[in-house]
């Protein structure tokens, strides 16, 4: 496996296109297609949030089907809780989408992200579903990117390229998230292509591995919202004779596409509203996989855990009250945590650490903190950031 250039569209037979509809104010991108030449097999992930915005539910009516031809995205708006009127929007951007591009509407699949309880503006919306339409490109994944962004401060693409079945293959993909993020799944939106000839089952469980590990195992702020969703549409276009069955070659897929998840979901982290550091919260000696579980995602959304990894202090104290309340079933006498690779717990104790050599950890832009139960071999691993002043600020003025 190797990386590649080319995001979302480095995979044959994929084109891509951004440009500004007028929903964004300062002429900001704000509308983006991602399309296959042909019609490609998909499969999705989506958010768990009770609550979910009217695209994202003609998107999840129309990829039972199991194929699609094109993603169509707007940022800044969420085109959610707006009532009867939301999914008429989102059928209409769907069959004009489909229209330009020769292929059912329901082939056609819908993302919006940005802000809740607001119509969609439709004729921006339409006439910059045309004006994407005609700038598609192999070229066209930085644009597109660009265009789904909603508080992202950072581009998020990734392409690698594989060896299967004896033809060079590749997958490709895009991402927007920076806040309201939180497992199962958050404000985000990824899109991710390939030309692997591969079947309908194997994608949808590759997928679904895949991000069972990565994007839900990203915490900006404990937020889960009502648009997200993960994308995957598989064209064939490497001309392998076909991955059927699980075995070396569908492992090495999984592989890849996992490595492209991790990639875009530590991004997404890092880029946290007002982040300034990345934070990898590790539990290990779990007596069960949800006690491992538990504790990363209780530790991760501490907010006073984050602040004082934003204020470089490592008042480890937090931490072990995060895990004793995360609902975790373990000994506190037998914890040992660590900050890099500094041990300033052991059983439960606090250690006499060096603060100067704690204080270096910190300084630096990515910090992992590392939790040993010391109760069975269960571990887990999620990523988030630290909260600062300016995460503050974005979030108390996100309307305006």
């Amino acid at each position: 496996m190797k990386i590649i250039s080319g995001g979302v569209t480095a995979p044959k037979g994929f084109k891509a296109a951004g440009v500004s509809c007028g929903i964004k104010k300062d002429n900001k991108k704000d509308l983006a297609i991602i399309c296959s030449d042909d019609i490609a097999i998909a499969a999705g992930v989506f958010t768990k949030n009770v609550v979910k915005g009217h695209s994202l539910q003609l998107t999840m009516e129309y990829i039972k089907k199991g194929c699609a031809k094109a993603v169509v995205i707007n940022s800044g708006n969420a085109n959610a809780c707006v009532g009867e009127a939301g999914f008429k929007n989102a059928k209409e951007i769907a069959e004009v989408t489909g229209n330009l591009l020769g292929c059912d509407p329901e082939n056609i699949l819908v993302g919006s992200t940005g802000v809740i309880g607001v119509p969609l503006d439709m004729p921006k919306i339409l006439n910059g579903v045309k004006e994407t339409a005609l700038k598609l490109s192999p070229e066209g994944s930085n644009d597109a990117v660009e265009a789904i962004m909603t508080t992202d401060l950072v581009k998020k693409e990734m392409a690698v390229e594989i060896d299967i079945q004896g033809k060079k293959a590749r997958i490709g993909a895009i991402a927007k998230g920076s806040g309201m993020i939180h497992p199962d799944m958050a404000t985000m939106i990824s899109v991710i292509t390939t030309d692997v000839n591969i079947s309908k089952e194997l994608l949808d469980k590759a997928l679904k591995e895949a991000v069972a590990h990565t994007f839900n195992r990203v915490s900006v702020d404990g937020d889960t919202s009502v648009c997200d969703m993960v994308v995957i549409l598989a064209n064939g276009k490497a001309e392998n004779p076909g991955i059927l069955n699980e075995g070396t070659e569908y492992d090495t897929f999984k592989s890849a596409l996992e490595f492209v998840c991790e990639h875009l979901s530590r991004s997404i982290a890092k880029d946290g509203e007002g982040a300034t550091k990345l934070i990898e919260v590790v539990v290990e000696g779990a007596a069960s996989s949800d006690d491992a579980y538990k504790m990363v995602s209780s530790i991760a959304k501490s907010p006073l855990v984050k602040t004082a990894i934003f204020g470089e202090d490592a008042n480890w104290g937090r931490i072990i009250t995060a895990a004793g309340y995360s609902g975790a079933e373990f000994d506190p006498n037998l914890i040992d945590i660590s900050i890099g690779s500094l041990l300033v717990c052991k059983n439960g104790t606090a250690l006499d650490f060096d603060e100067g050599e704690a204080k270096k950890i910190l300084e630096k832009d990515e910090v992992q903190i590392k939790v040993n139960l010391k109760k069975g071999t269960f571990k887990d691993r999620i990523w988030t950031c630290d909260f600062s002043y300016d995460y503050v600020k974005i979030n108390g003025s996100y309307r305006t």
